[in-house]
């Protein structure tokens, strides 16, 4: 009988005993299995464990040859046995307890995989002409044994890909490439081994092996390194690549104009796979697609198919600097690296076409895919609190209400604020897994702000509903504006220990307009809504006005209700 699914929560959240530094690996790629040796280099974490403490990693469906304990700086390595003293297989992977008492030892494993048997396409499997590895979140653990979580962020110093060259004539990898050549014991097999300089989570590891076209190009950075560029696919598909290859280079130099964030490795690879089962996928410097976003010409492709395709290479791009140079200390904080590029690759989208075209898409999309998850059963916040399979957490509210999150900052902040924050990010946490709450704090100390209350976007599921109303004091010139808030619509489907509903703090822009002429007479401002209630009071004016609420959408998190009779509403939904 099966096990019933186990619920993990994020208040649970613990180190693991063991961080892994380094990692090196040696994939051997035959017809019907493939050999996977891996040398981890494992450093005790003594804020959580002792020496001799037991070395937890996660397997599925791996064949295991062989596991010794090597020790640090070389030699020969100790094989271990299985029992008491060696390690145990789990039904989630290995234990390994004979680590002796050692801080820093590696740990050597042979495993083979079948990659063409594999039909969850995580993992390594086959499509059509290559090999490839879809990681994320939890597929390392169908390539080899491993902590397969993101905060544990490793140094991939030497990965050795082999194969047949007729079947594999092209190998690629994360990195720089070091080294290639036929084998010396084989010559109609070869290799090409790897370097990644920057530590990275198991679920950015990638390699791809099979009979490939390319277009190639290069892009000169910032500080005038030449980076190459390739862009790959099946041989009948290289002339719609090319697309698509501008579009990296255009988002290569937004990212750098917008965010003073250069690409760092010497090479940016994108393949393009049939049979993949994300959009796209952000591992460095080896982004791997479904071929719906990737291929375009003009014979076949609509302009709708360009923006999105140009829409998802820069999303992809620009996960280099949020989700990979900084990554999820846990899969609880995913919005962290995607609600932040949804919002960057919105931008970007924005700044290549039209903005105010491109903002209404951005909230005709909310409002049909993230309102209803928001008022149904499914209803979650942006960071749940528990999950039981990790790959129900792809969702739009953690996608699309996250970037509205990640937008409401730069409201709140304005342009320049939301810049120095990022850059405080980059600056405290680069090379490092880390939670909601870091990003937070960042945004709030490079502002001198107090954000506390902002959390709540982070915990509070549902869509709050803001209601506005309005009066007119002719004697003094007032025009007064109150906002009303109510949490915890959308939570009625949920138990009560999941419920919350406290005030939220909504940025809600405004402006107000000459009833006979309709020109601007208060320009856009920002009303920080932190109360249930709250008024605001404009002075000083020659007659009633009316307002323009919610510009530029400023709060599409929230529904919004508005009780002037002459009011226009700019965001929300009436």
């Amino acid at each position: 009988m099966t096990a019933a699914p186990e619920e993990k929560f994020r208040k649970d959240y613990r180190q693991p005993n063991y961080w892994i530094r380094e990692v090196q690996l040696d994939v051997r790629i035959f017809d019907g299995r493939t050999q996977v040796e891996a040398l981890l280099s494992c450093e005790l974490n003594p804020s959580v464990a002792k020496p001799g403490a037991e070395l937890v990693l996660d397997g599925e469906d791996l064949k295991l040859e062989s596991v010794e304990i090597v020790p640090t700086g070389g030699g020969d390595g100790t094989a271990l046995a299985e029992g008491p003293g060696g390690y145990e297989l789990t039904k989630d992977g290995m234990v390994v307890r004979g680590v002796g008492t050692a801080t820093t030892f590696g740990l050597r494993t042979k495993v083979t995989v079948v990659p063409e048997e594999n039909t969850q396409l995580s993992g390594l499997y086959f499509s059509g002409c290559m090999y490839c590895t879809q990681m994320e979140a939890e597929g390392f653990r169908r390539f080899t044994y491993f902590p397969d979580r993101p905060d544990v962020m490793s140094k991939y110093t030497r990965v050795r890909v082999e194969a047949n060259k007729a079947k594999c004539p092209v190998l690629l990898g994360n990195g720089n490439e070091i080294d290639a050549g036929t084998c010396e014991d084989d010559a109609e097999r070869h290799f090409a081994v790897f370097e990644d300089p920057f530590a990275k989570p198991s679920y950015l590891f990638a390699i791809v092996a099979g009979d490939l076209g390319r277009i190639e190009d290069t892009f000169t950075t910032a500080s005038g390194r030449e980076i190459k560029l390739g862009v790959f696919s099946e041989q009948a598909n290289v002339d719609q690549l090319d697309h698509a290859m501008v579009s990296l280079k255009n988002a290569m130099r937004w990212d750098e104009e917008r965010f003073g964030l250069e690409y760092d490795l010497d090479v940016y690879n994108i393949v393009a796979v049939n049979d993949f089962n994300m959009g796209a996928m952000e591992n460095k410097g080896l982004n791997i697609f479904n071929t719906s976003l990737t291929l375009a010409k003009p014979d076949t492709a609509t302009d709708s198919d360009y923006q999105r395709i140009e829409g998802v290479i820069g999303h992809e791009y620009f996960h280099n600097w949020t989700g990979n140079r900084v990554t999820c200390r846990d899969w609880f904080q995913l919005t962290l690296k995607e609600g932040l590029t949804v919002f960057r690759d919105q931008e970007f989208s924005a700044d290549m076409g039209s903005p105010a075209v491109k903002r209404i898409e951005e909230v005709r999309v909310l409002r049909a895919a993230q309102f209803p998850e928001d008022s149904g059963p499914m209803a979650h916040p942006i960071r749940p609190e528990s999950y039981i399979a990790m790959d129900n957490f792809y969702t739009a509210t953690v996608y699309n209400k996250g970037a509205e999150v990640i937008r409401m900052y730069q409201t709140l902040l304005g342009r320049d604020g939301f810049r120095k924050g990022m850059d405080l990010y980059f600056q405290r946490h680069d090379g490092s897994a880390v939670s909601c709450d870091d990003f937070r704090a960042a945004m709030a100390d490079a502002n001198d702000r107090d954000l506390s209350q902002f959390e709540e976007w982070y915990l509070q599921p549902g869509t709050p509903q803001v209601e506005a109303t309005g009066s007119w004091d002719a004697t003094s010139g007032t025009y007064t504006l109150t906002l009303r808030q109510r949490v915890g619509v959308g939570q009625q489907h949920l138990a009560e220990d999941k419920r919350r509903e406290k005030p939220m703090l909504i940025p809600v822009v405004v402006g107000l307009l000459d009833k006979a002429t309709g020109k601007e007479v208060v320009p856009s401002r920002v009303l920080e809504l932190a109360q249930p209630v709250q008024e605001f009071a404009f002075e000083g004016l020659s007659s009633e006005p009316v307002p323009s609420l919610l510009r530029d959408f400023s709060a599409p998190g929230a529904r919004a209700r508005a009780r002037v009779c002459t009011g226009l509403l700019a965001g929300g939904s009436v």
